[in-house]
């Protein structure tokens, strides 16, 4: 930094301490200087603690178990004013945030499985596990693409070696591919070594169709153990369990399975399903019912991360 530059910027930072401008923005070489005792910088400096939202931690719930943090807010003062300095006059909508990050992410935590997104996160997300119901797939792919949402499918290792075109089909479409392991196996009975074994060999086959890591793993019929979860982390996956089961195997009618969600919707909700004919045929009045509750459907990847 030459001289004459840190003679100018001392300049500035003495010049707003006894005069109260603040400090130059710089924007296409232009400065735009902040009245800190504008009546207009006051208002937003008192108004800015109703617009912002502490970070909170990712952490292992008692009840939920692994649950992901959230970003904070913070208003920028300076940065607000600027936006609002060419009409003079205060506006909540053109305020401008600063994100404060969590100090622990789901990627710091021990392994633990993980029941749902944040509770503050108005957001679903659809489960989908497949180890048998092919003819079902193209048609609820069809429905997830004409509603532009996006699903996670758990596919089993030995369903993805007998149907290679579906599983490449549910990639291509954009939609999130996770283990449900191989052969539909009870996990909970499985030693740690049948478990690394066992998921091992789903892994490798979803992997060589996808080219892509498998981040999740929802263990079949949710049935686990604690070596079944520590397996799946030390391999770089998440275990994924729900929060809302549609039941769809049971073949309930289209309006048990949608009483079935609706009635226990919450923030950060995750949905199971399976491919079937009551799941295809509920699945556009679902997901119409879900939004105009004023829920977003994530994928997984999305309502599991930190973003609000």
């Amino acid at each position: 930094m030459s001289m004459s530059f840190r003679v100018v910027g001392l300049f500035f930072i003495v010049l707003s301490f006894f005069t109260g401008v603040g400090l130059a923005f710089v924007t296409n070489n232009e400065a735009v200087s902040v009245n800190t005792d504008s009546s207009l910088y006051q208002k937003i400096s008192e108004e800015k603690s109703k617009y912002e939202l502490e970070a909170e931690d990712a952490k292992i719930d008692s009840v939920w178990k692994k649950t992901p943090g959230i970003v904070g807010r913070r208003v920028d003062v300076e940065a607000s004013y600027k936006n609002m300095k060419k009409k003079g006059t205060y506006d909540p909508k053109k305020l401008v945030f600063k994100l404060i990050k969590p100090d622990v992410s789901l990627t710091d935590l021990p392994p633990s499985p993980i029941y749902r997104g944040h509770p503050d996160k108005v957001a679903v997300s659809f489960l989908i596990n497949v180890s048998w119901g092919e003819e079902f797939i193209p048609e609820m792919i069809e429905i997830l693409n004409k509603h532009q949402v996006k699903a996670t499918f758990f596919i089993d290792g030995a369903f993805a070696n007998d149907f290679t075109d579906l599983v490449q089909m549910i990639e291509e479409e954009g939609h999130t591919i996770g283990s449900h392991g191989y052969r539909h196996k009870d996990m909970a009975k499985m030693t740690k070594a049948d478990a690394e074994a066992n998921l091992t060999q789903a892994d490798e086959i979803l992997f060589a169709l996808t080219k892509e890591k498998i981040r999740y793993f929802a263990p079949p019929s949710g049935s686990y153990n604690d070596g079944t979860v520590e397996v799946a982390h030390e391999m770089g996956m998440e275990t994924i369990l729900w929060t809302v089961d549609t039941i769809d195997w049971k073949k309930p009618t289209e309006a048990v399975l949608l009483s079935r969600v609706m009635n226990k919707l919450h923030n950060g909700a995750t949905i199971l399903m399976h491919p079937t004919q009551v799941t295809v045929d509920s699945l556009p009045d679902l997901i119409e019912g879900i939004q105009k509750e004023g829920y977003r459907i994530a994928a997984l990847p999305r309502l599991l991360s930190e973003e609000r």
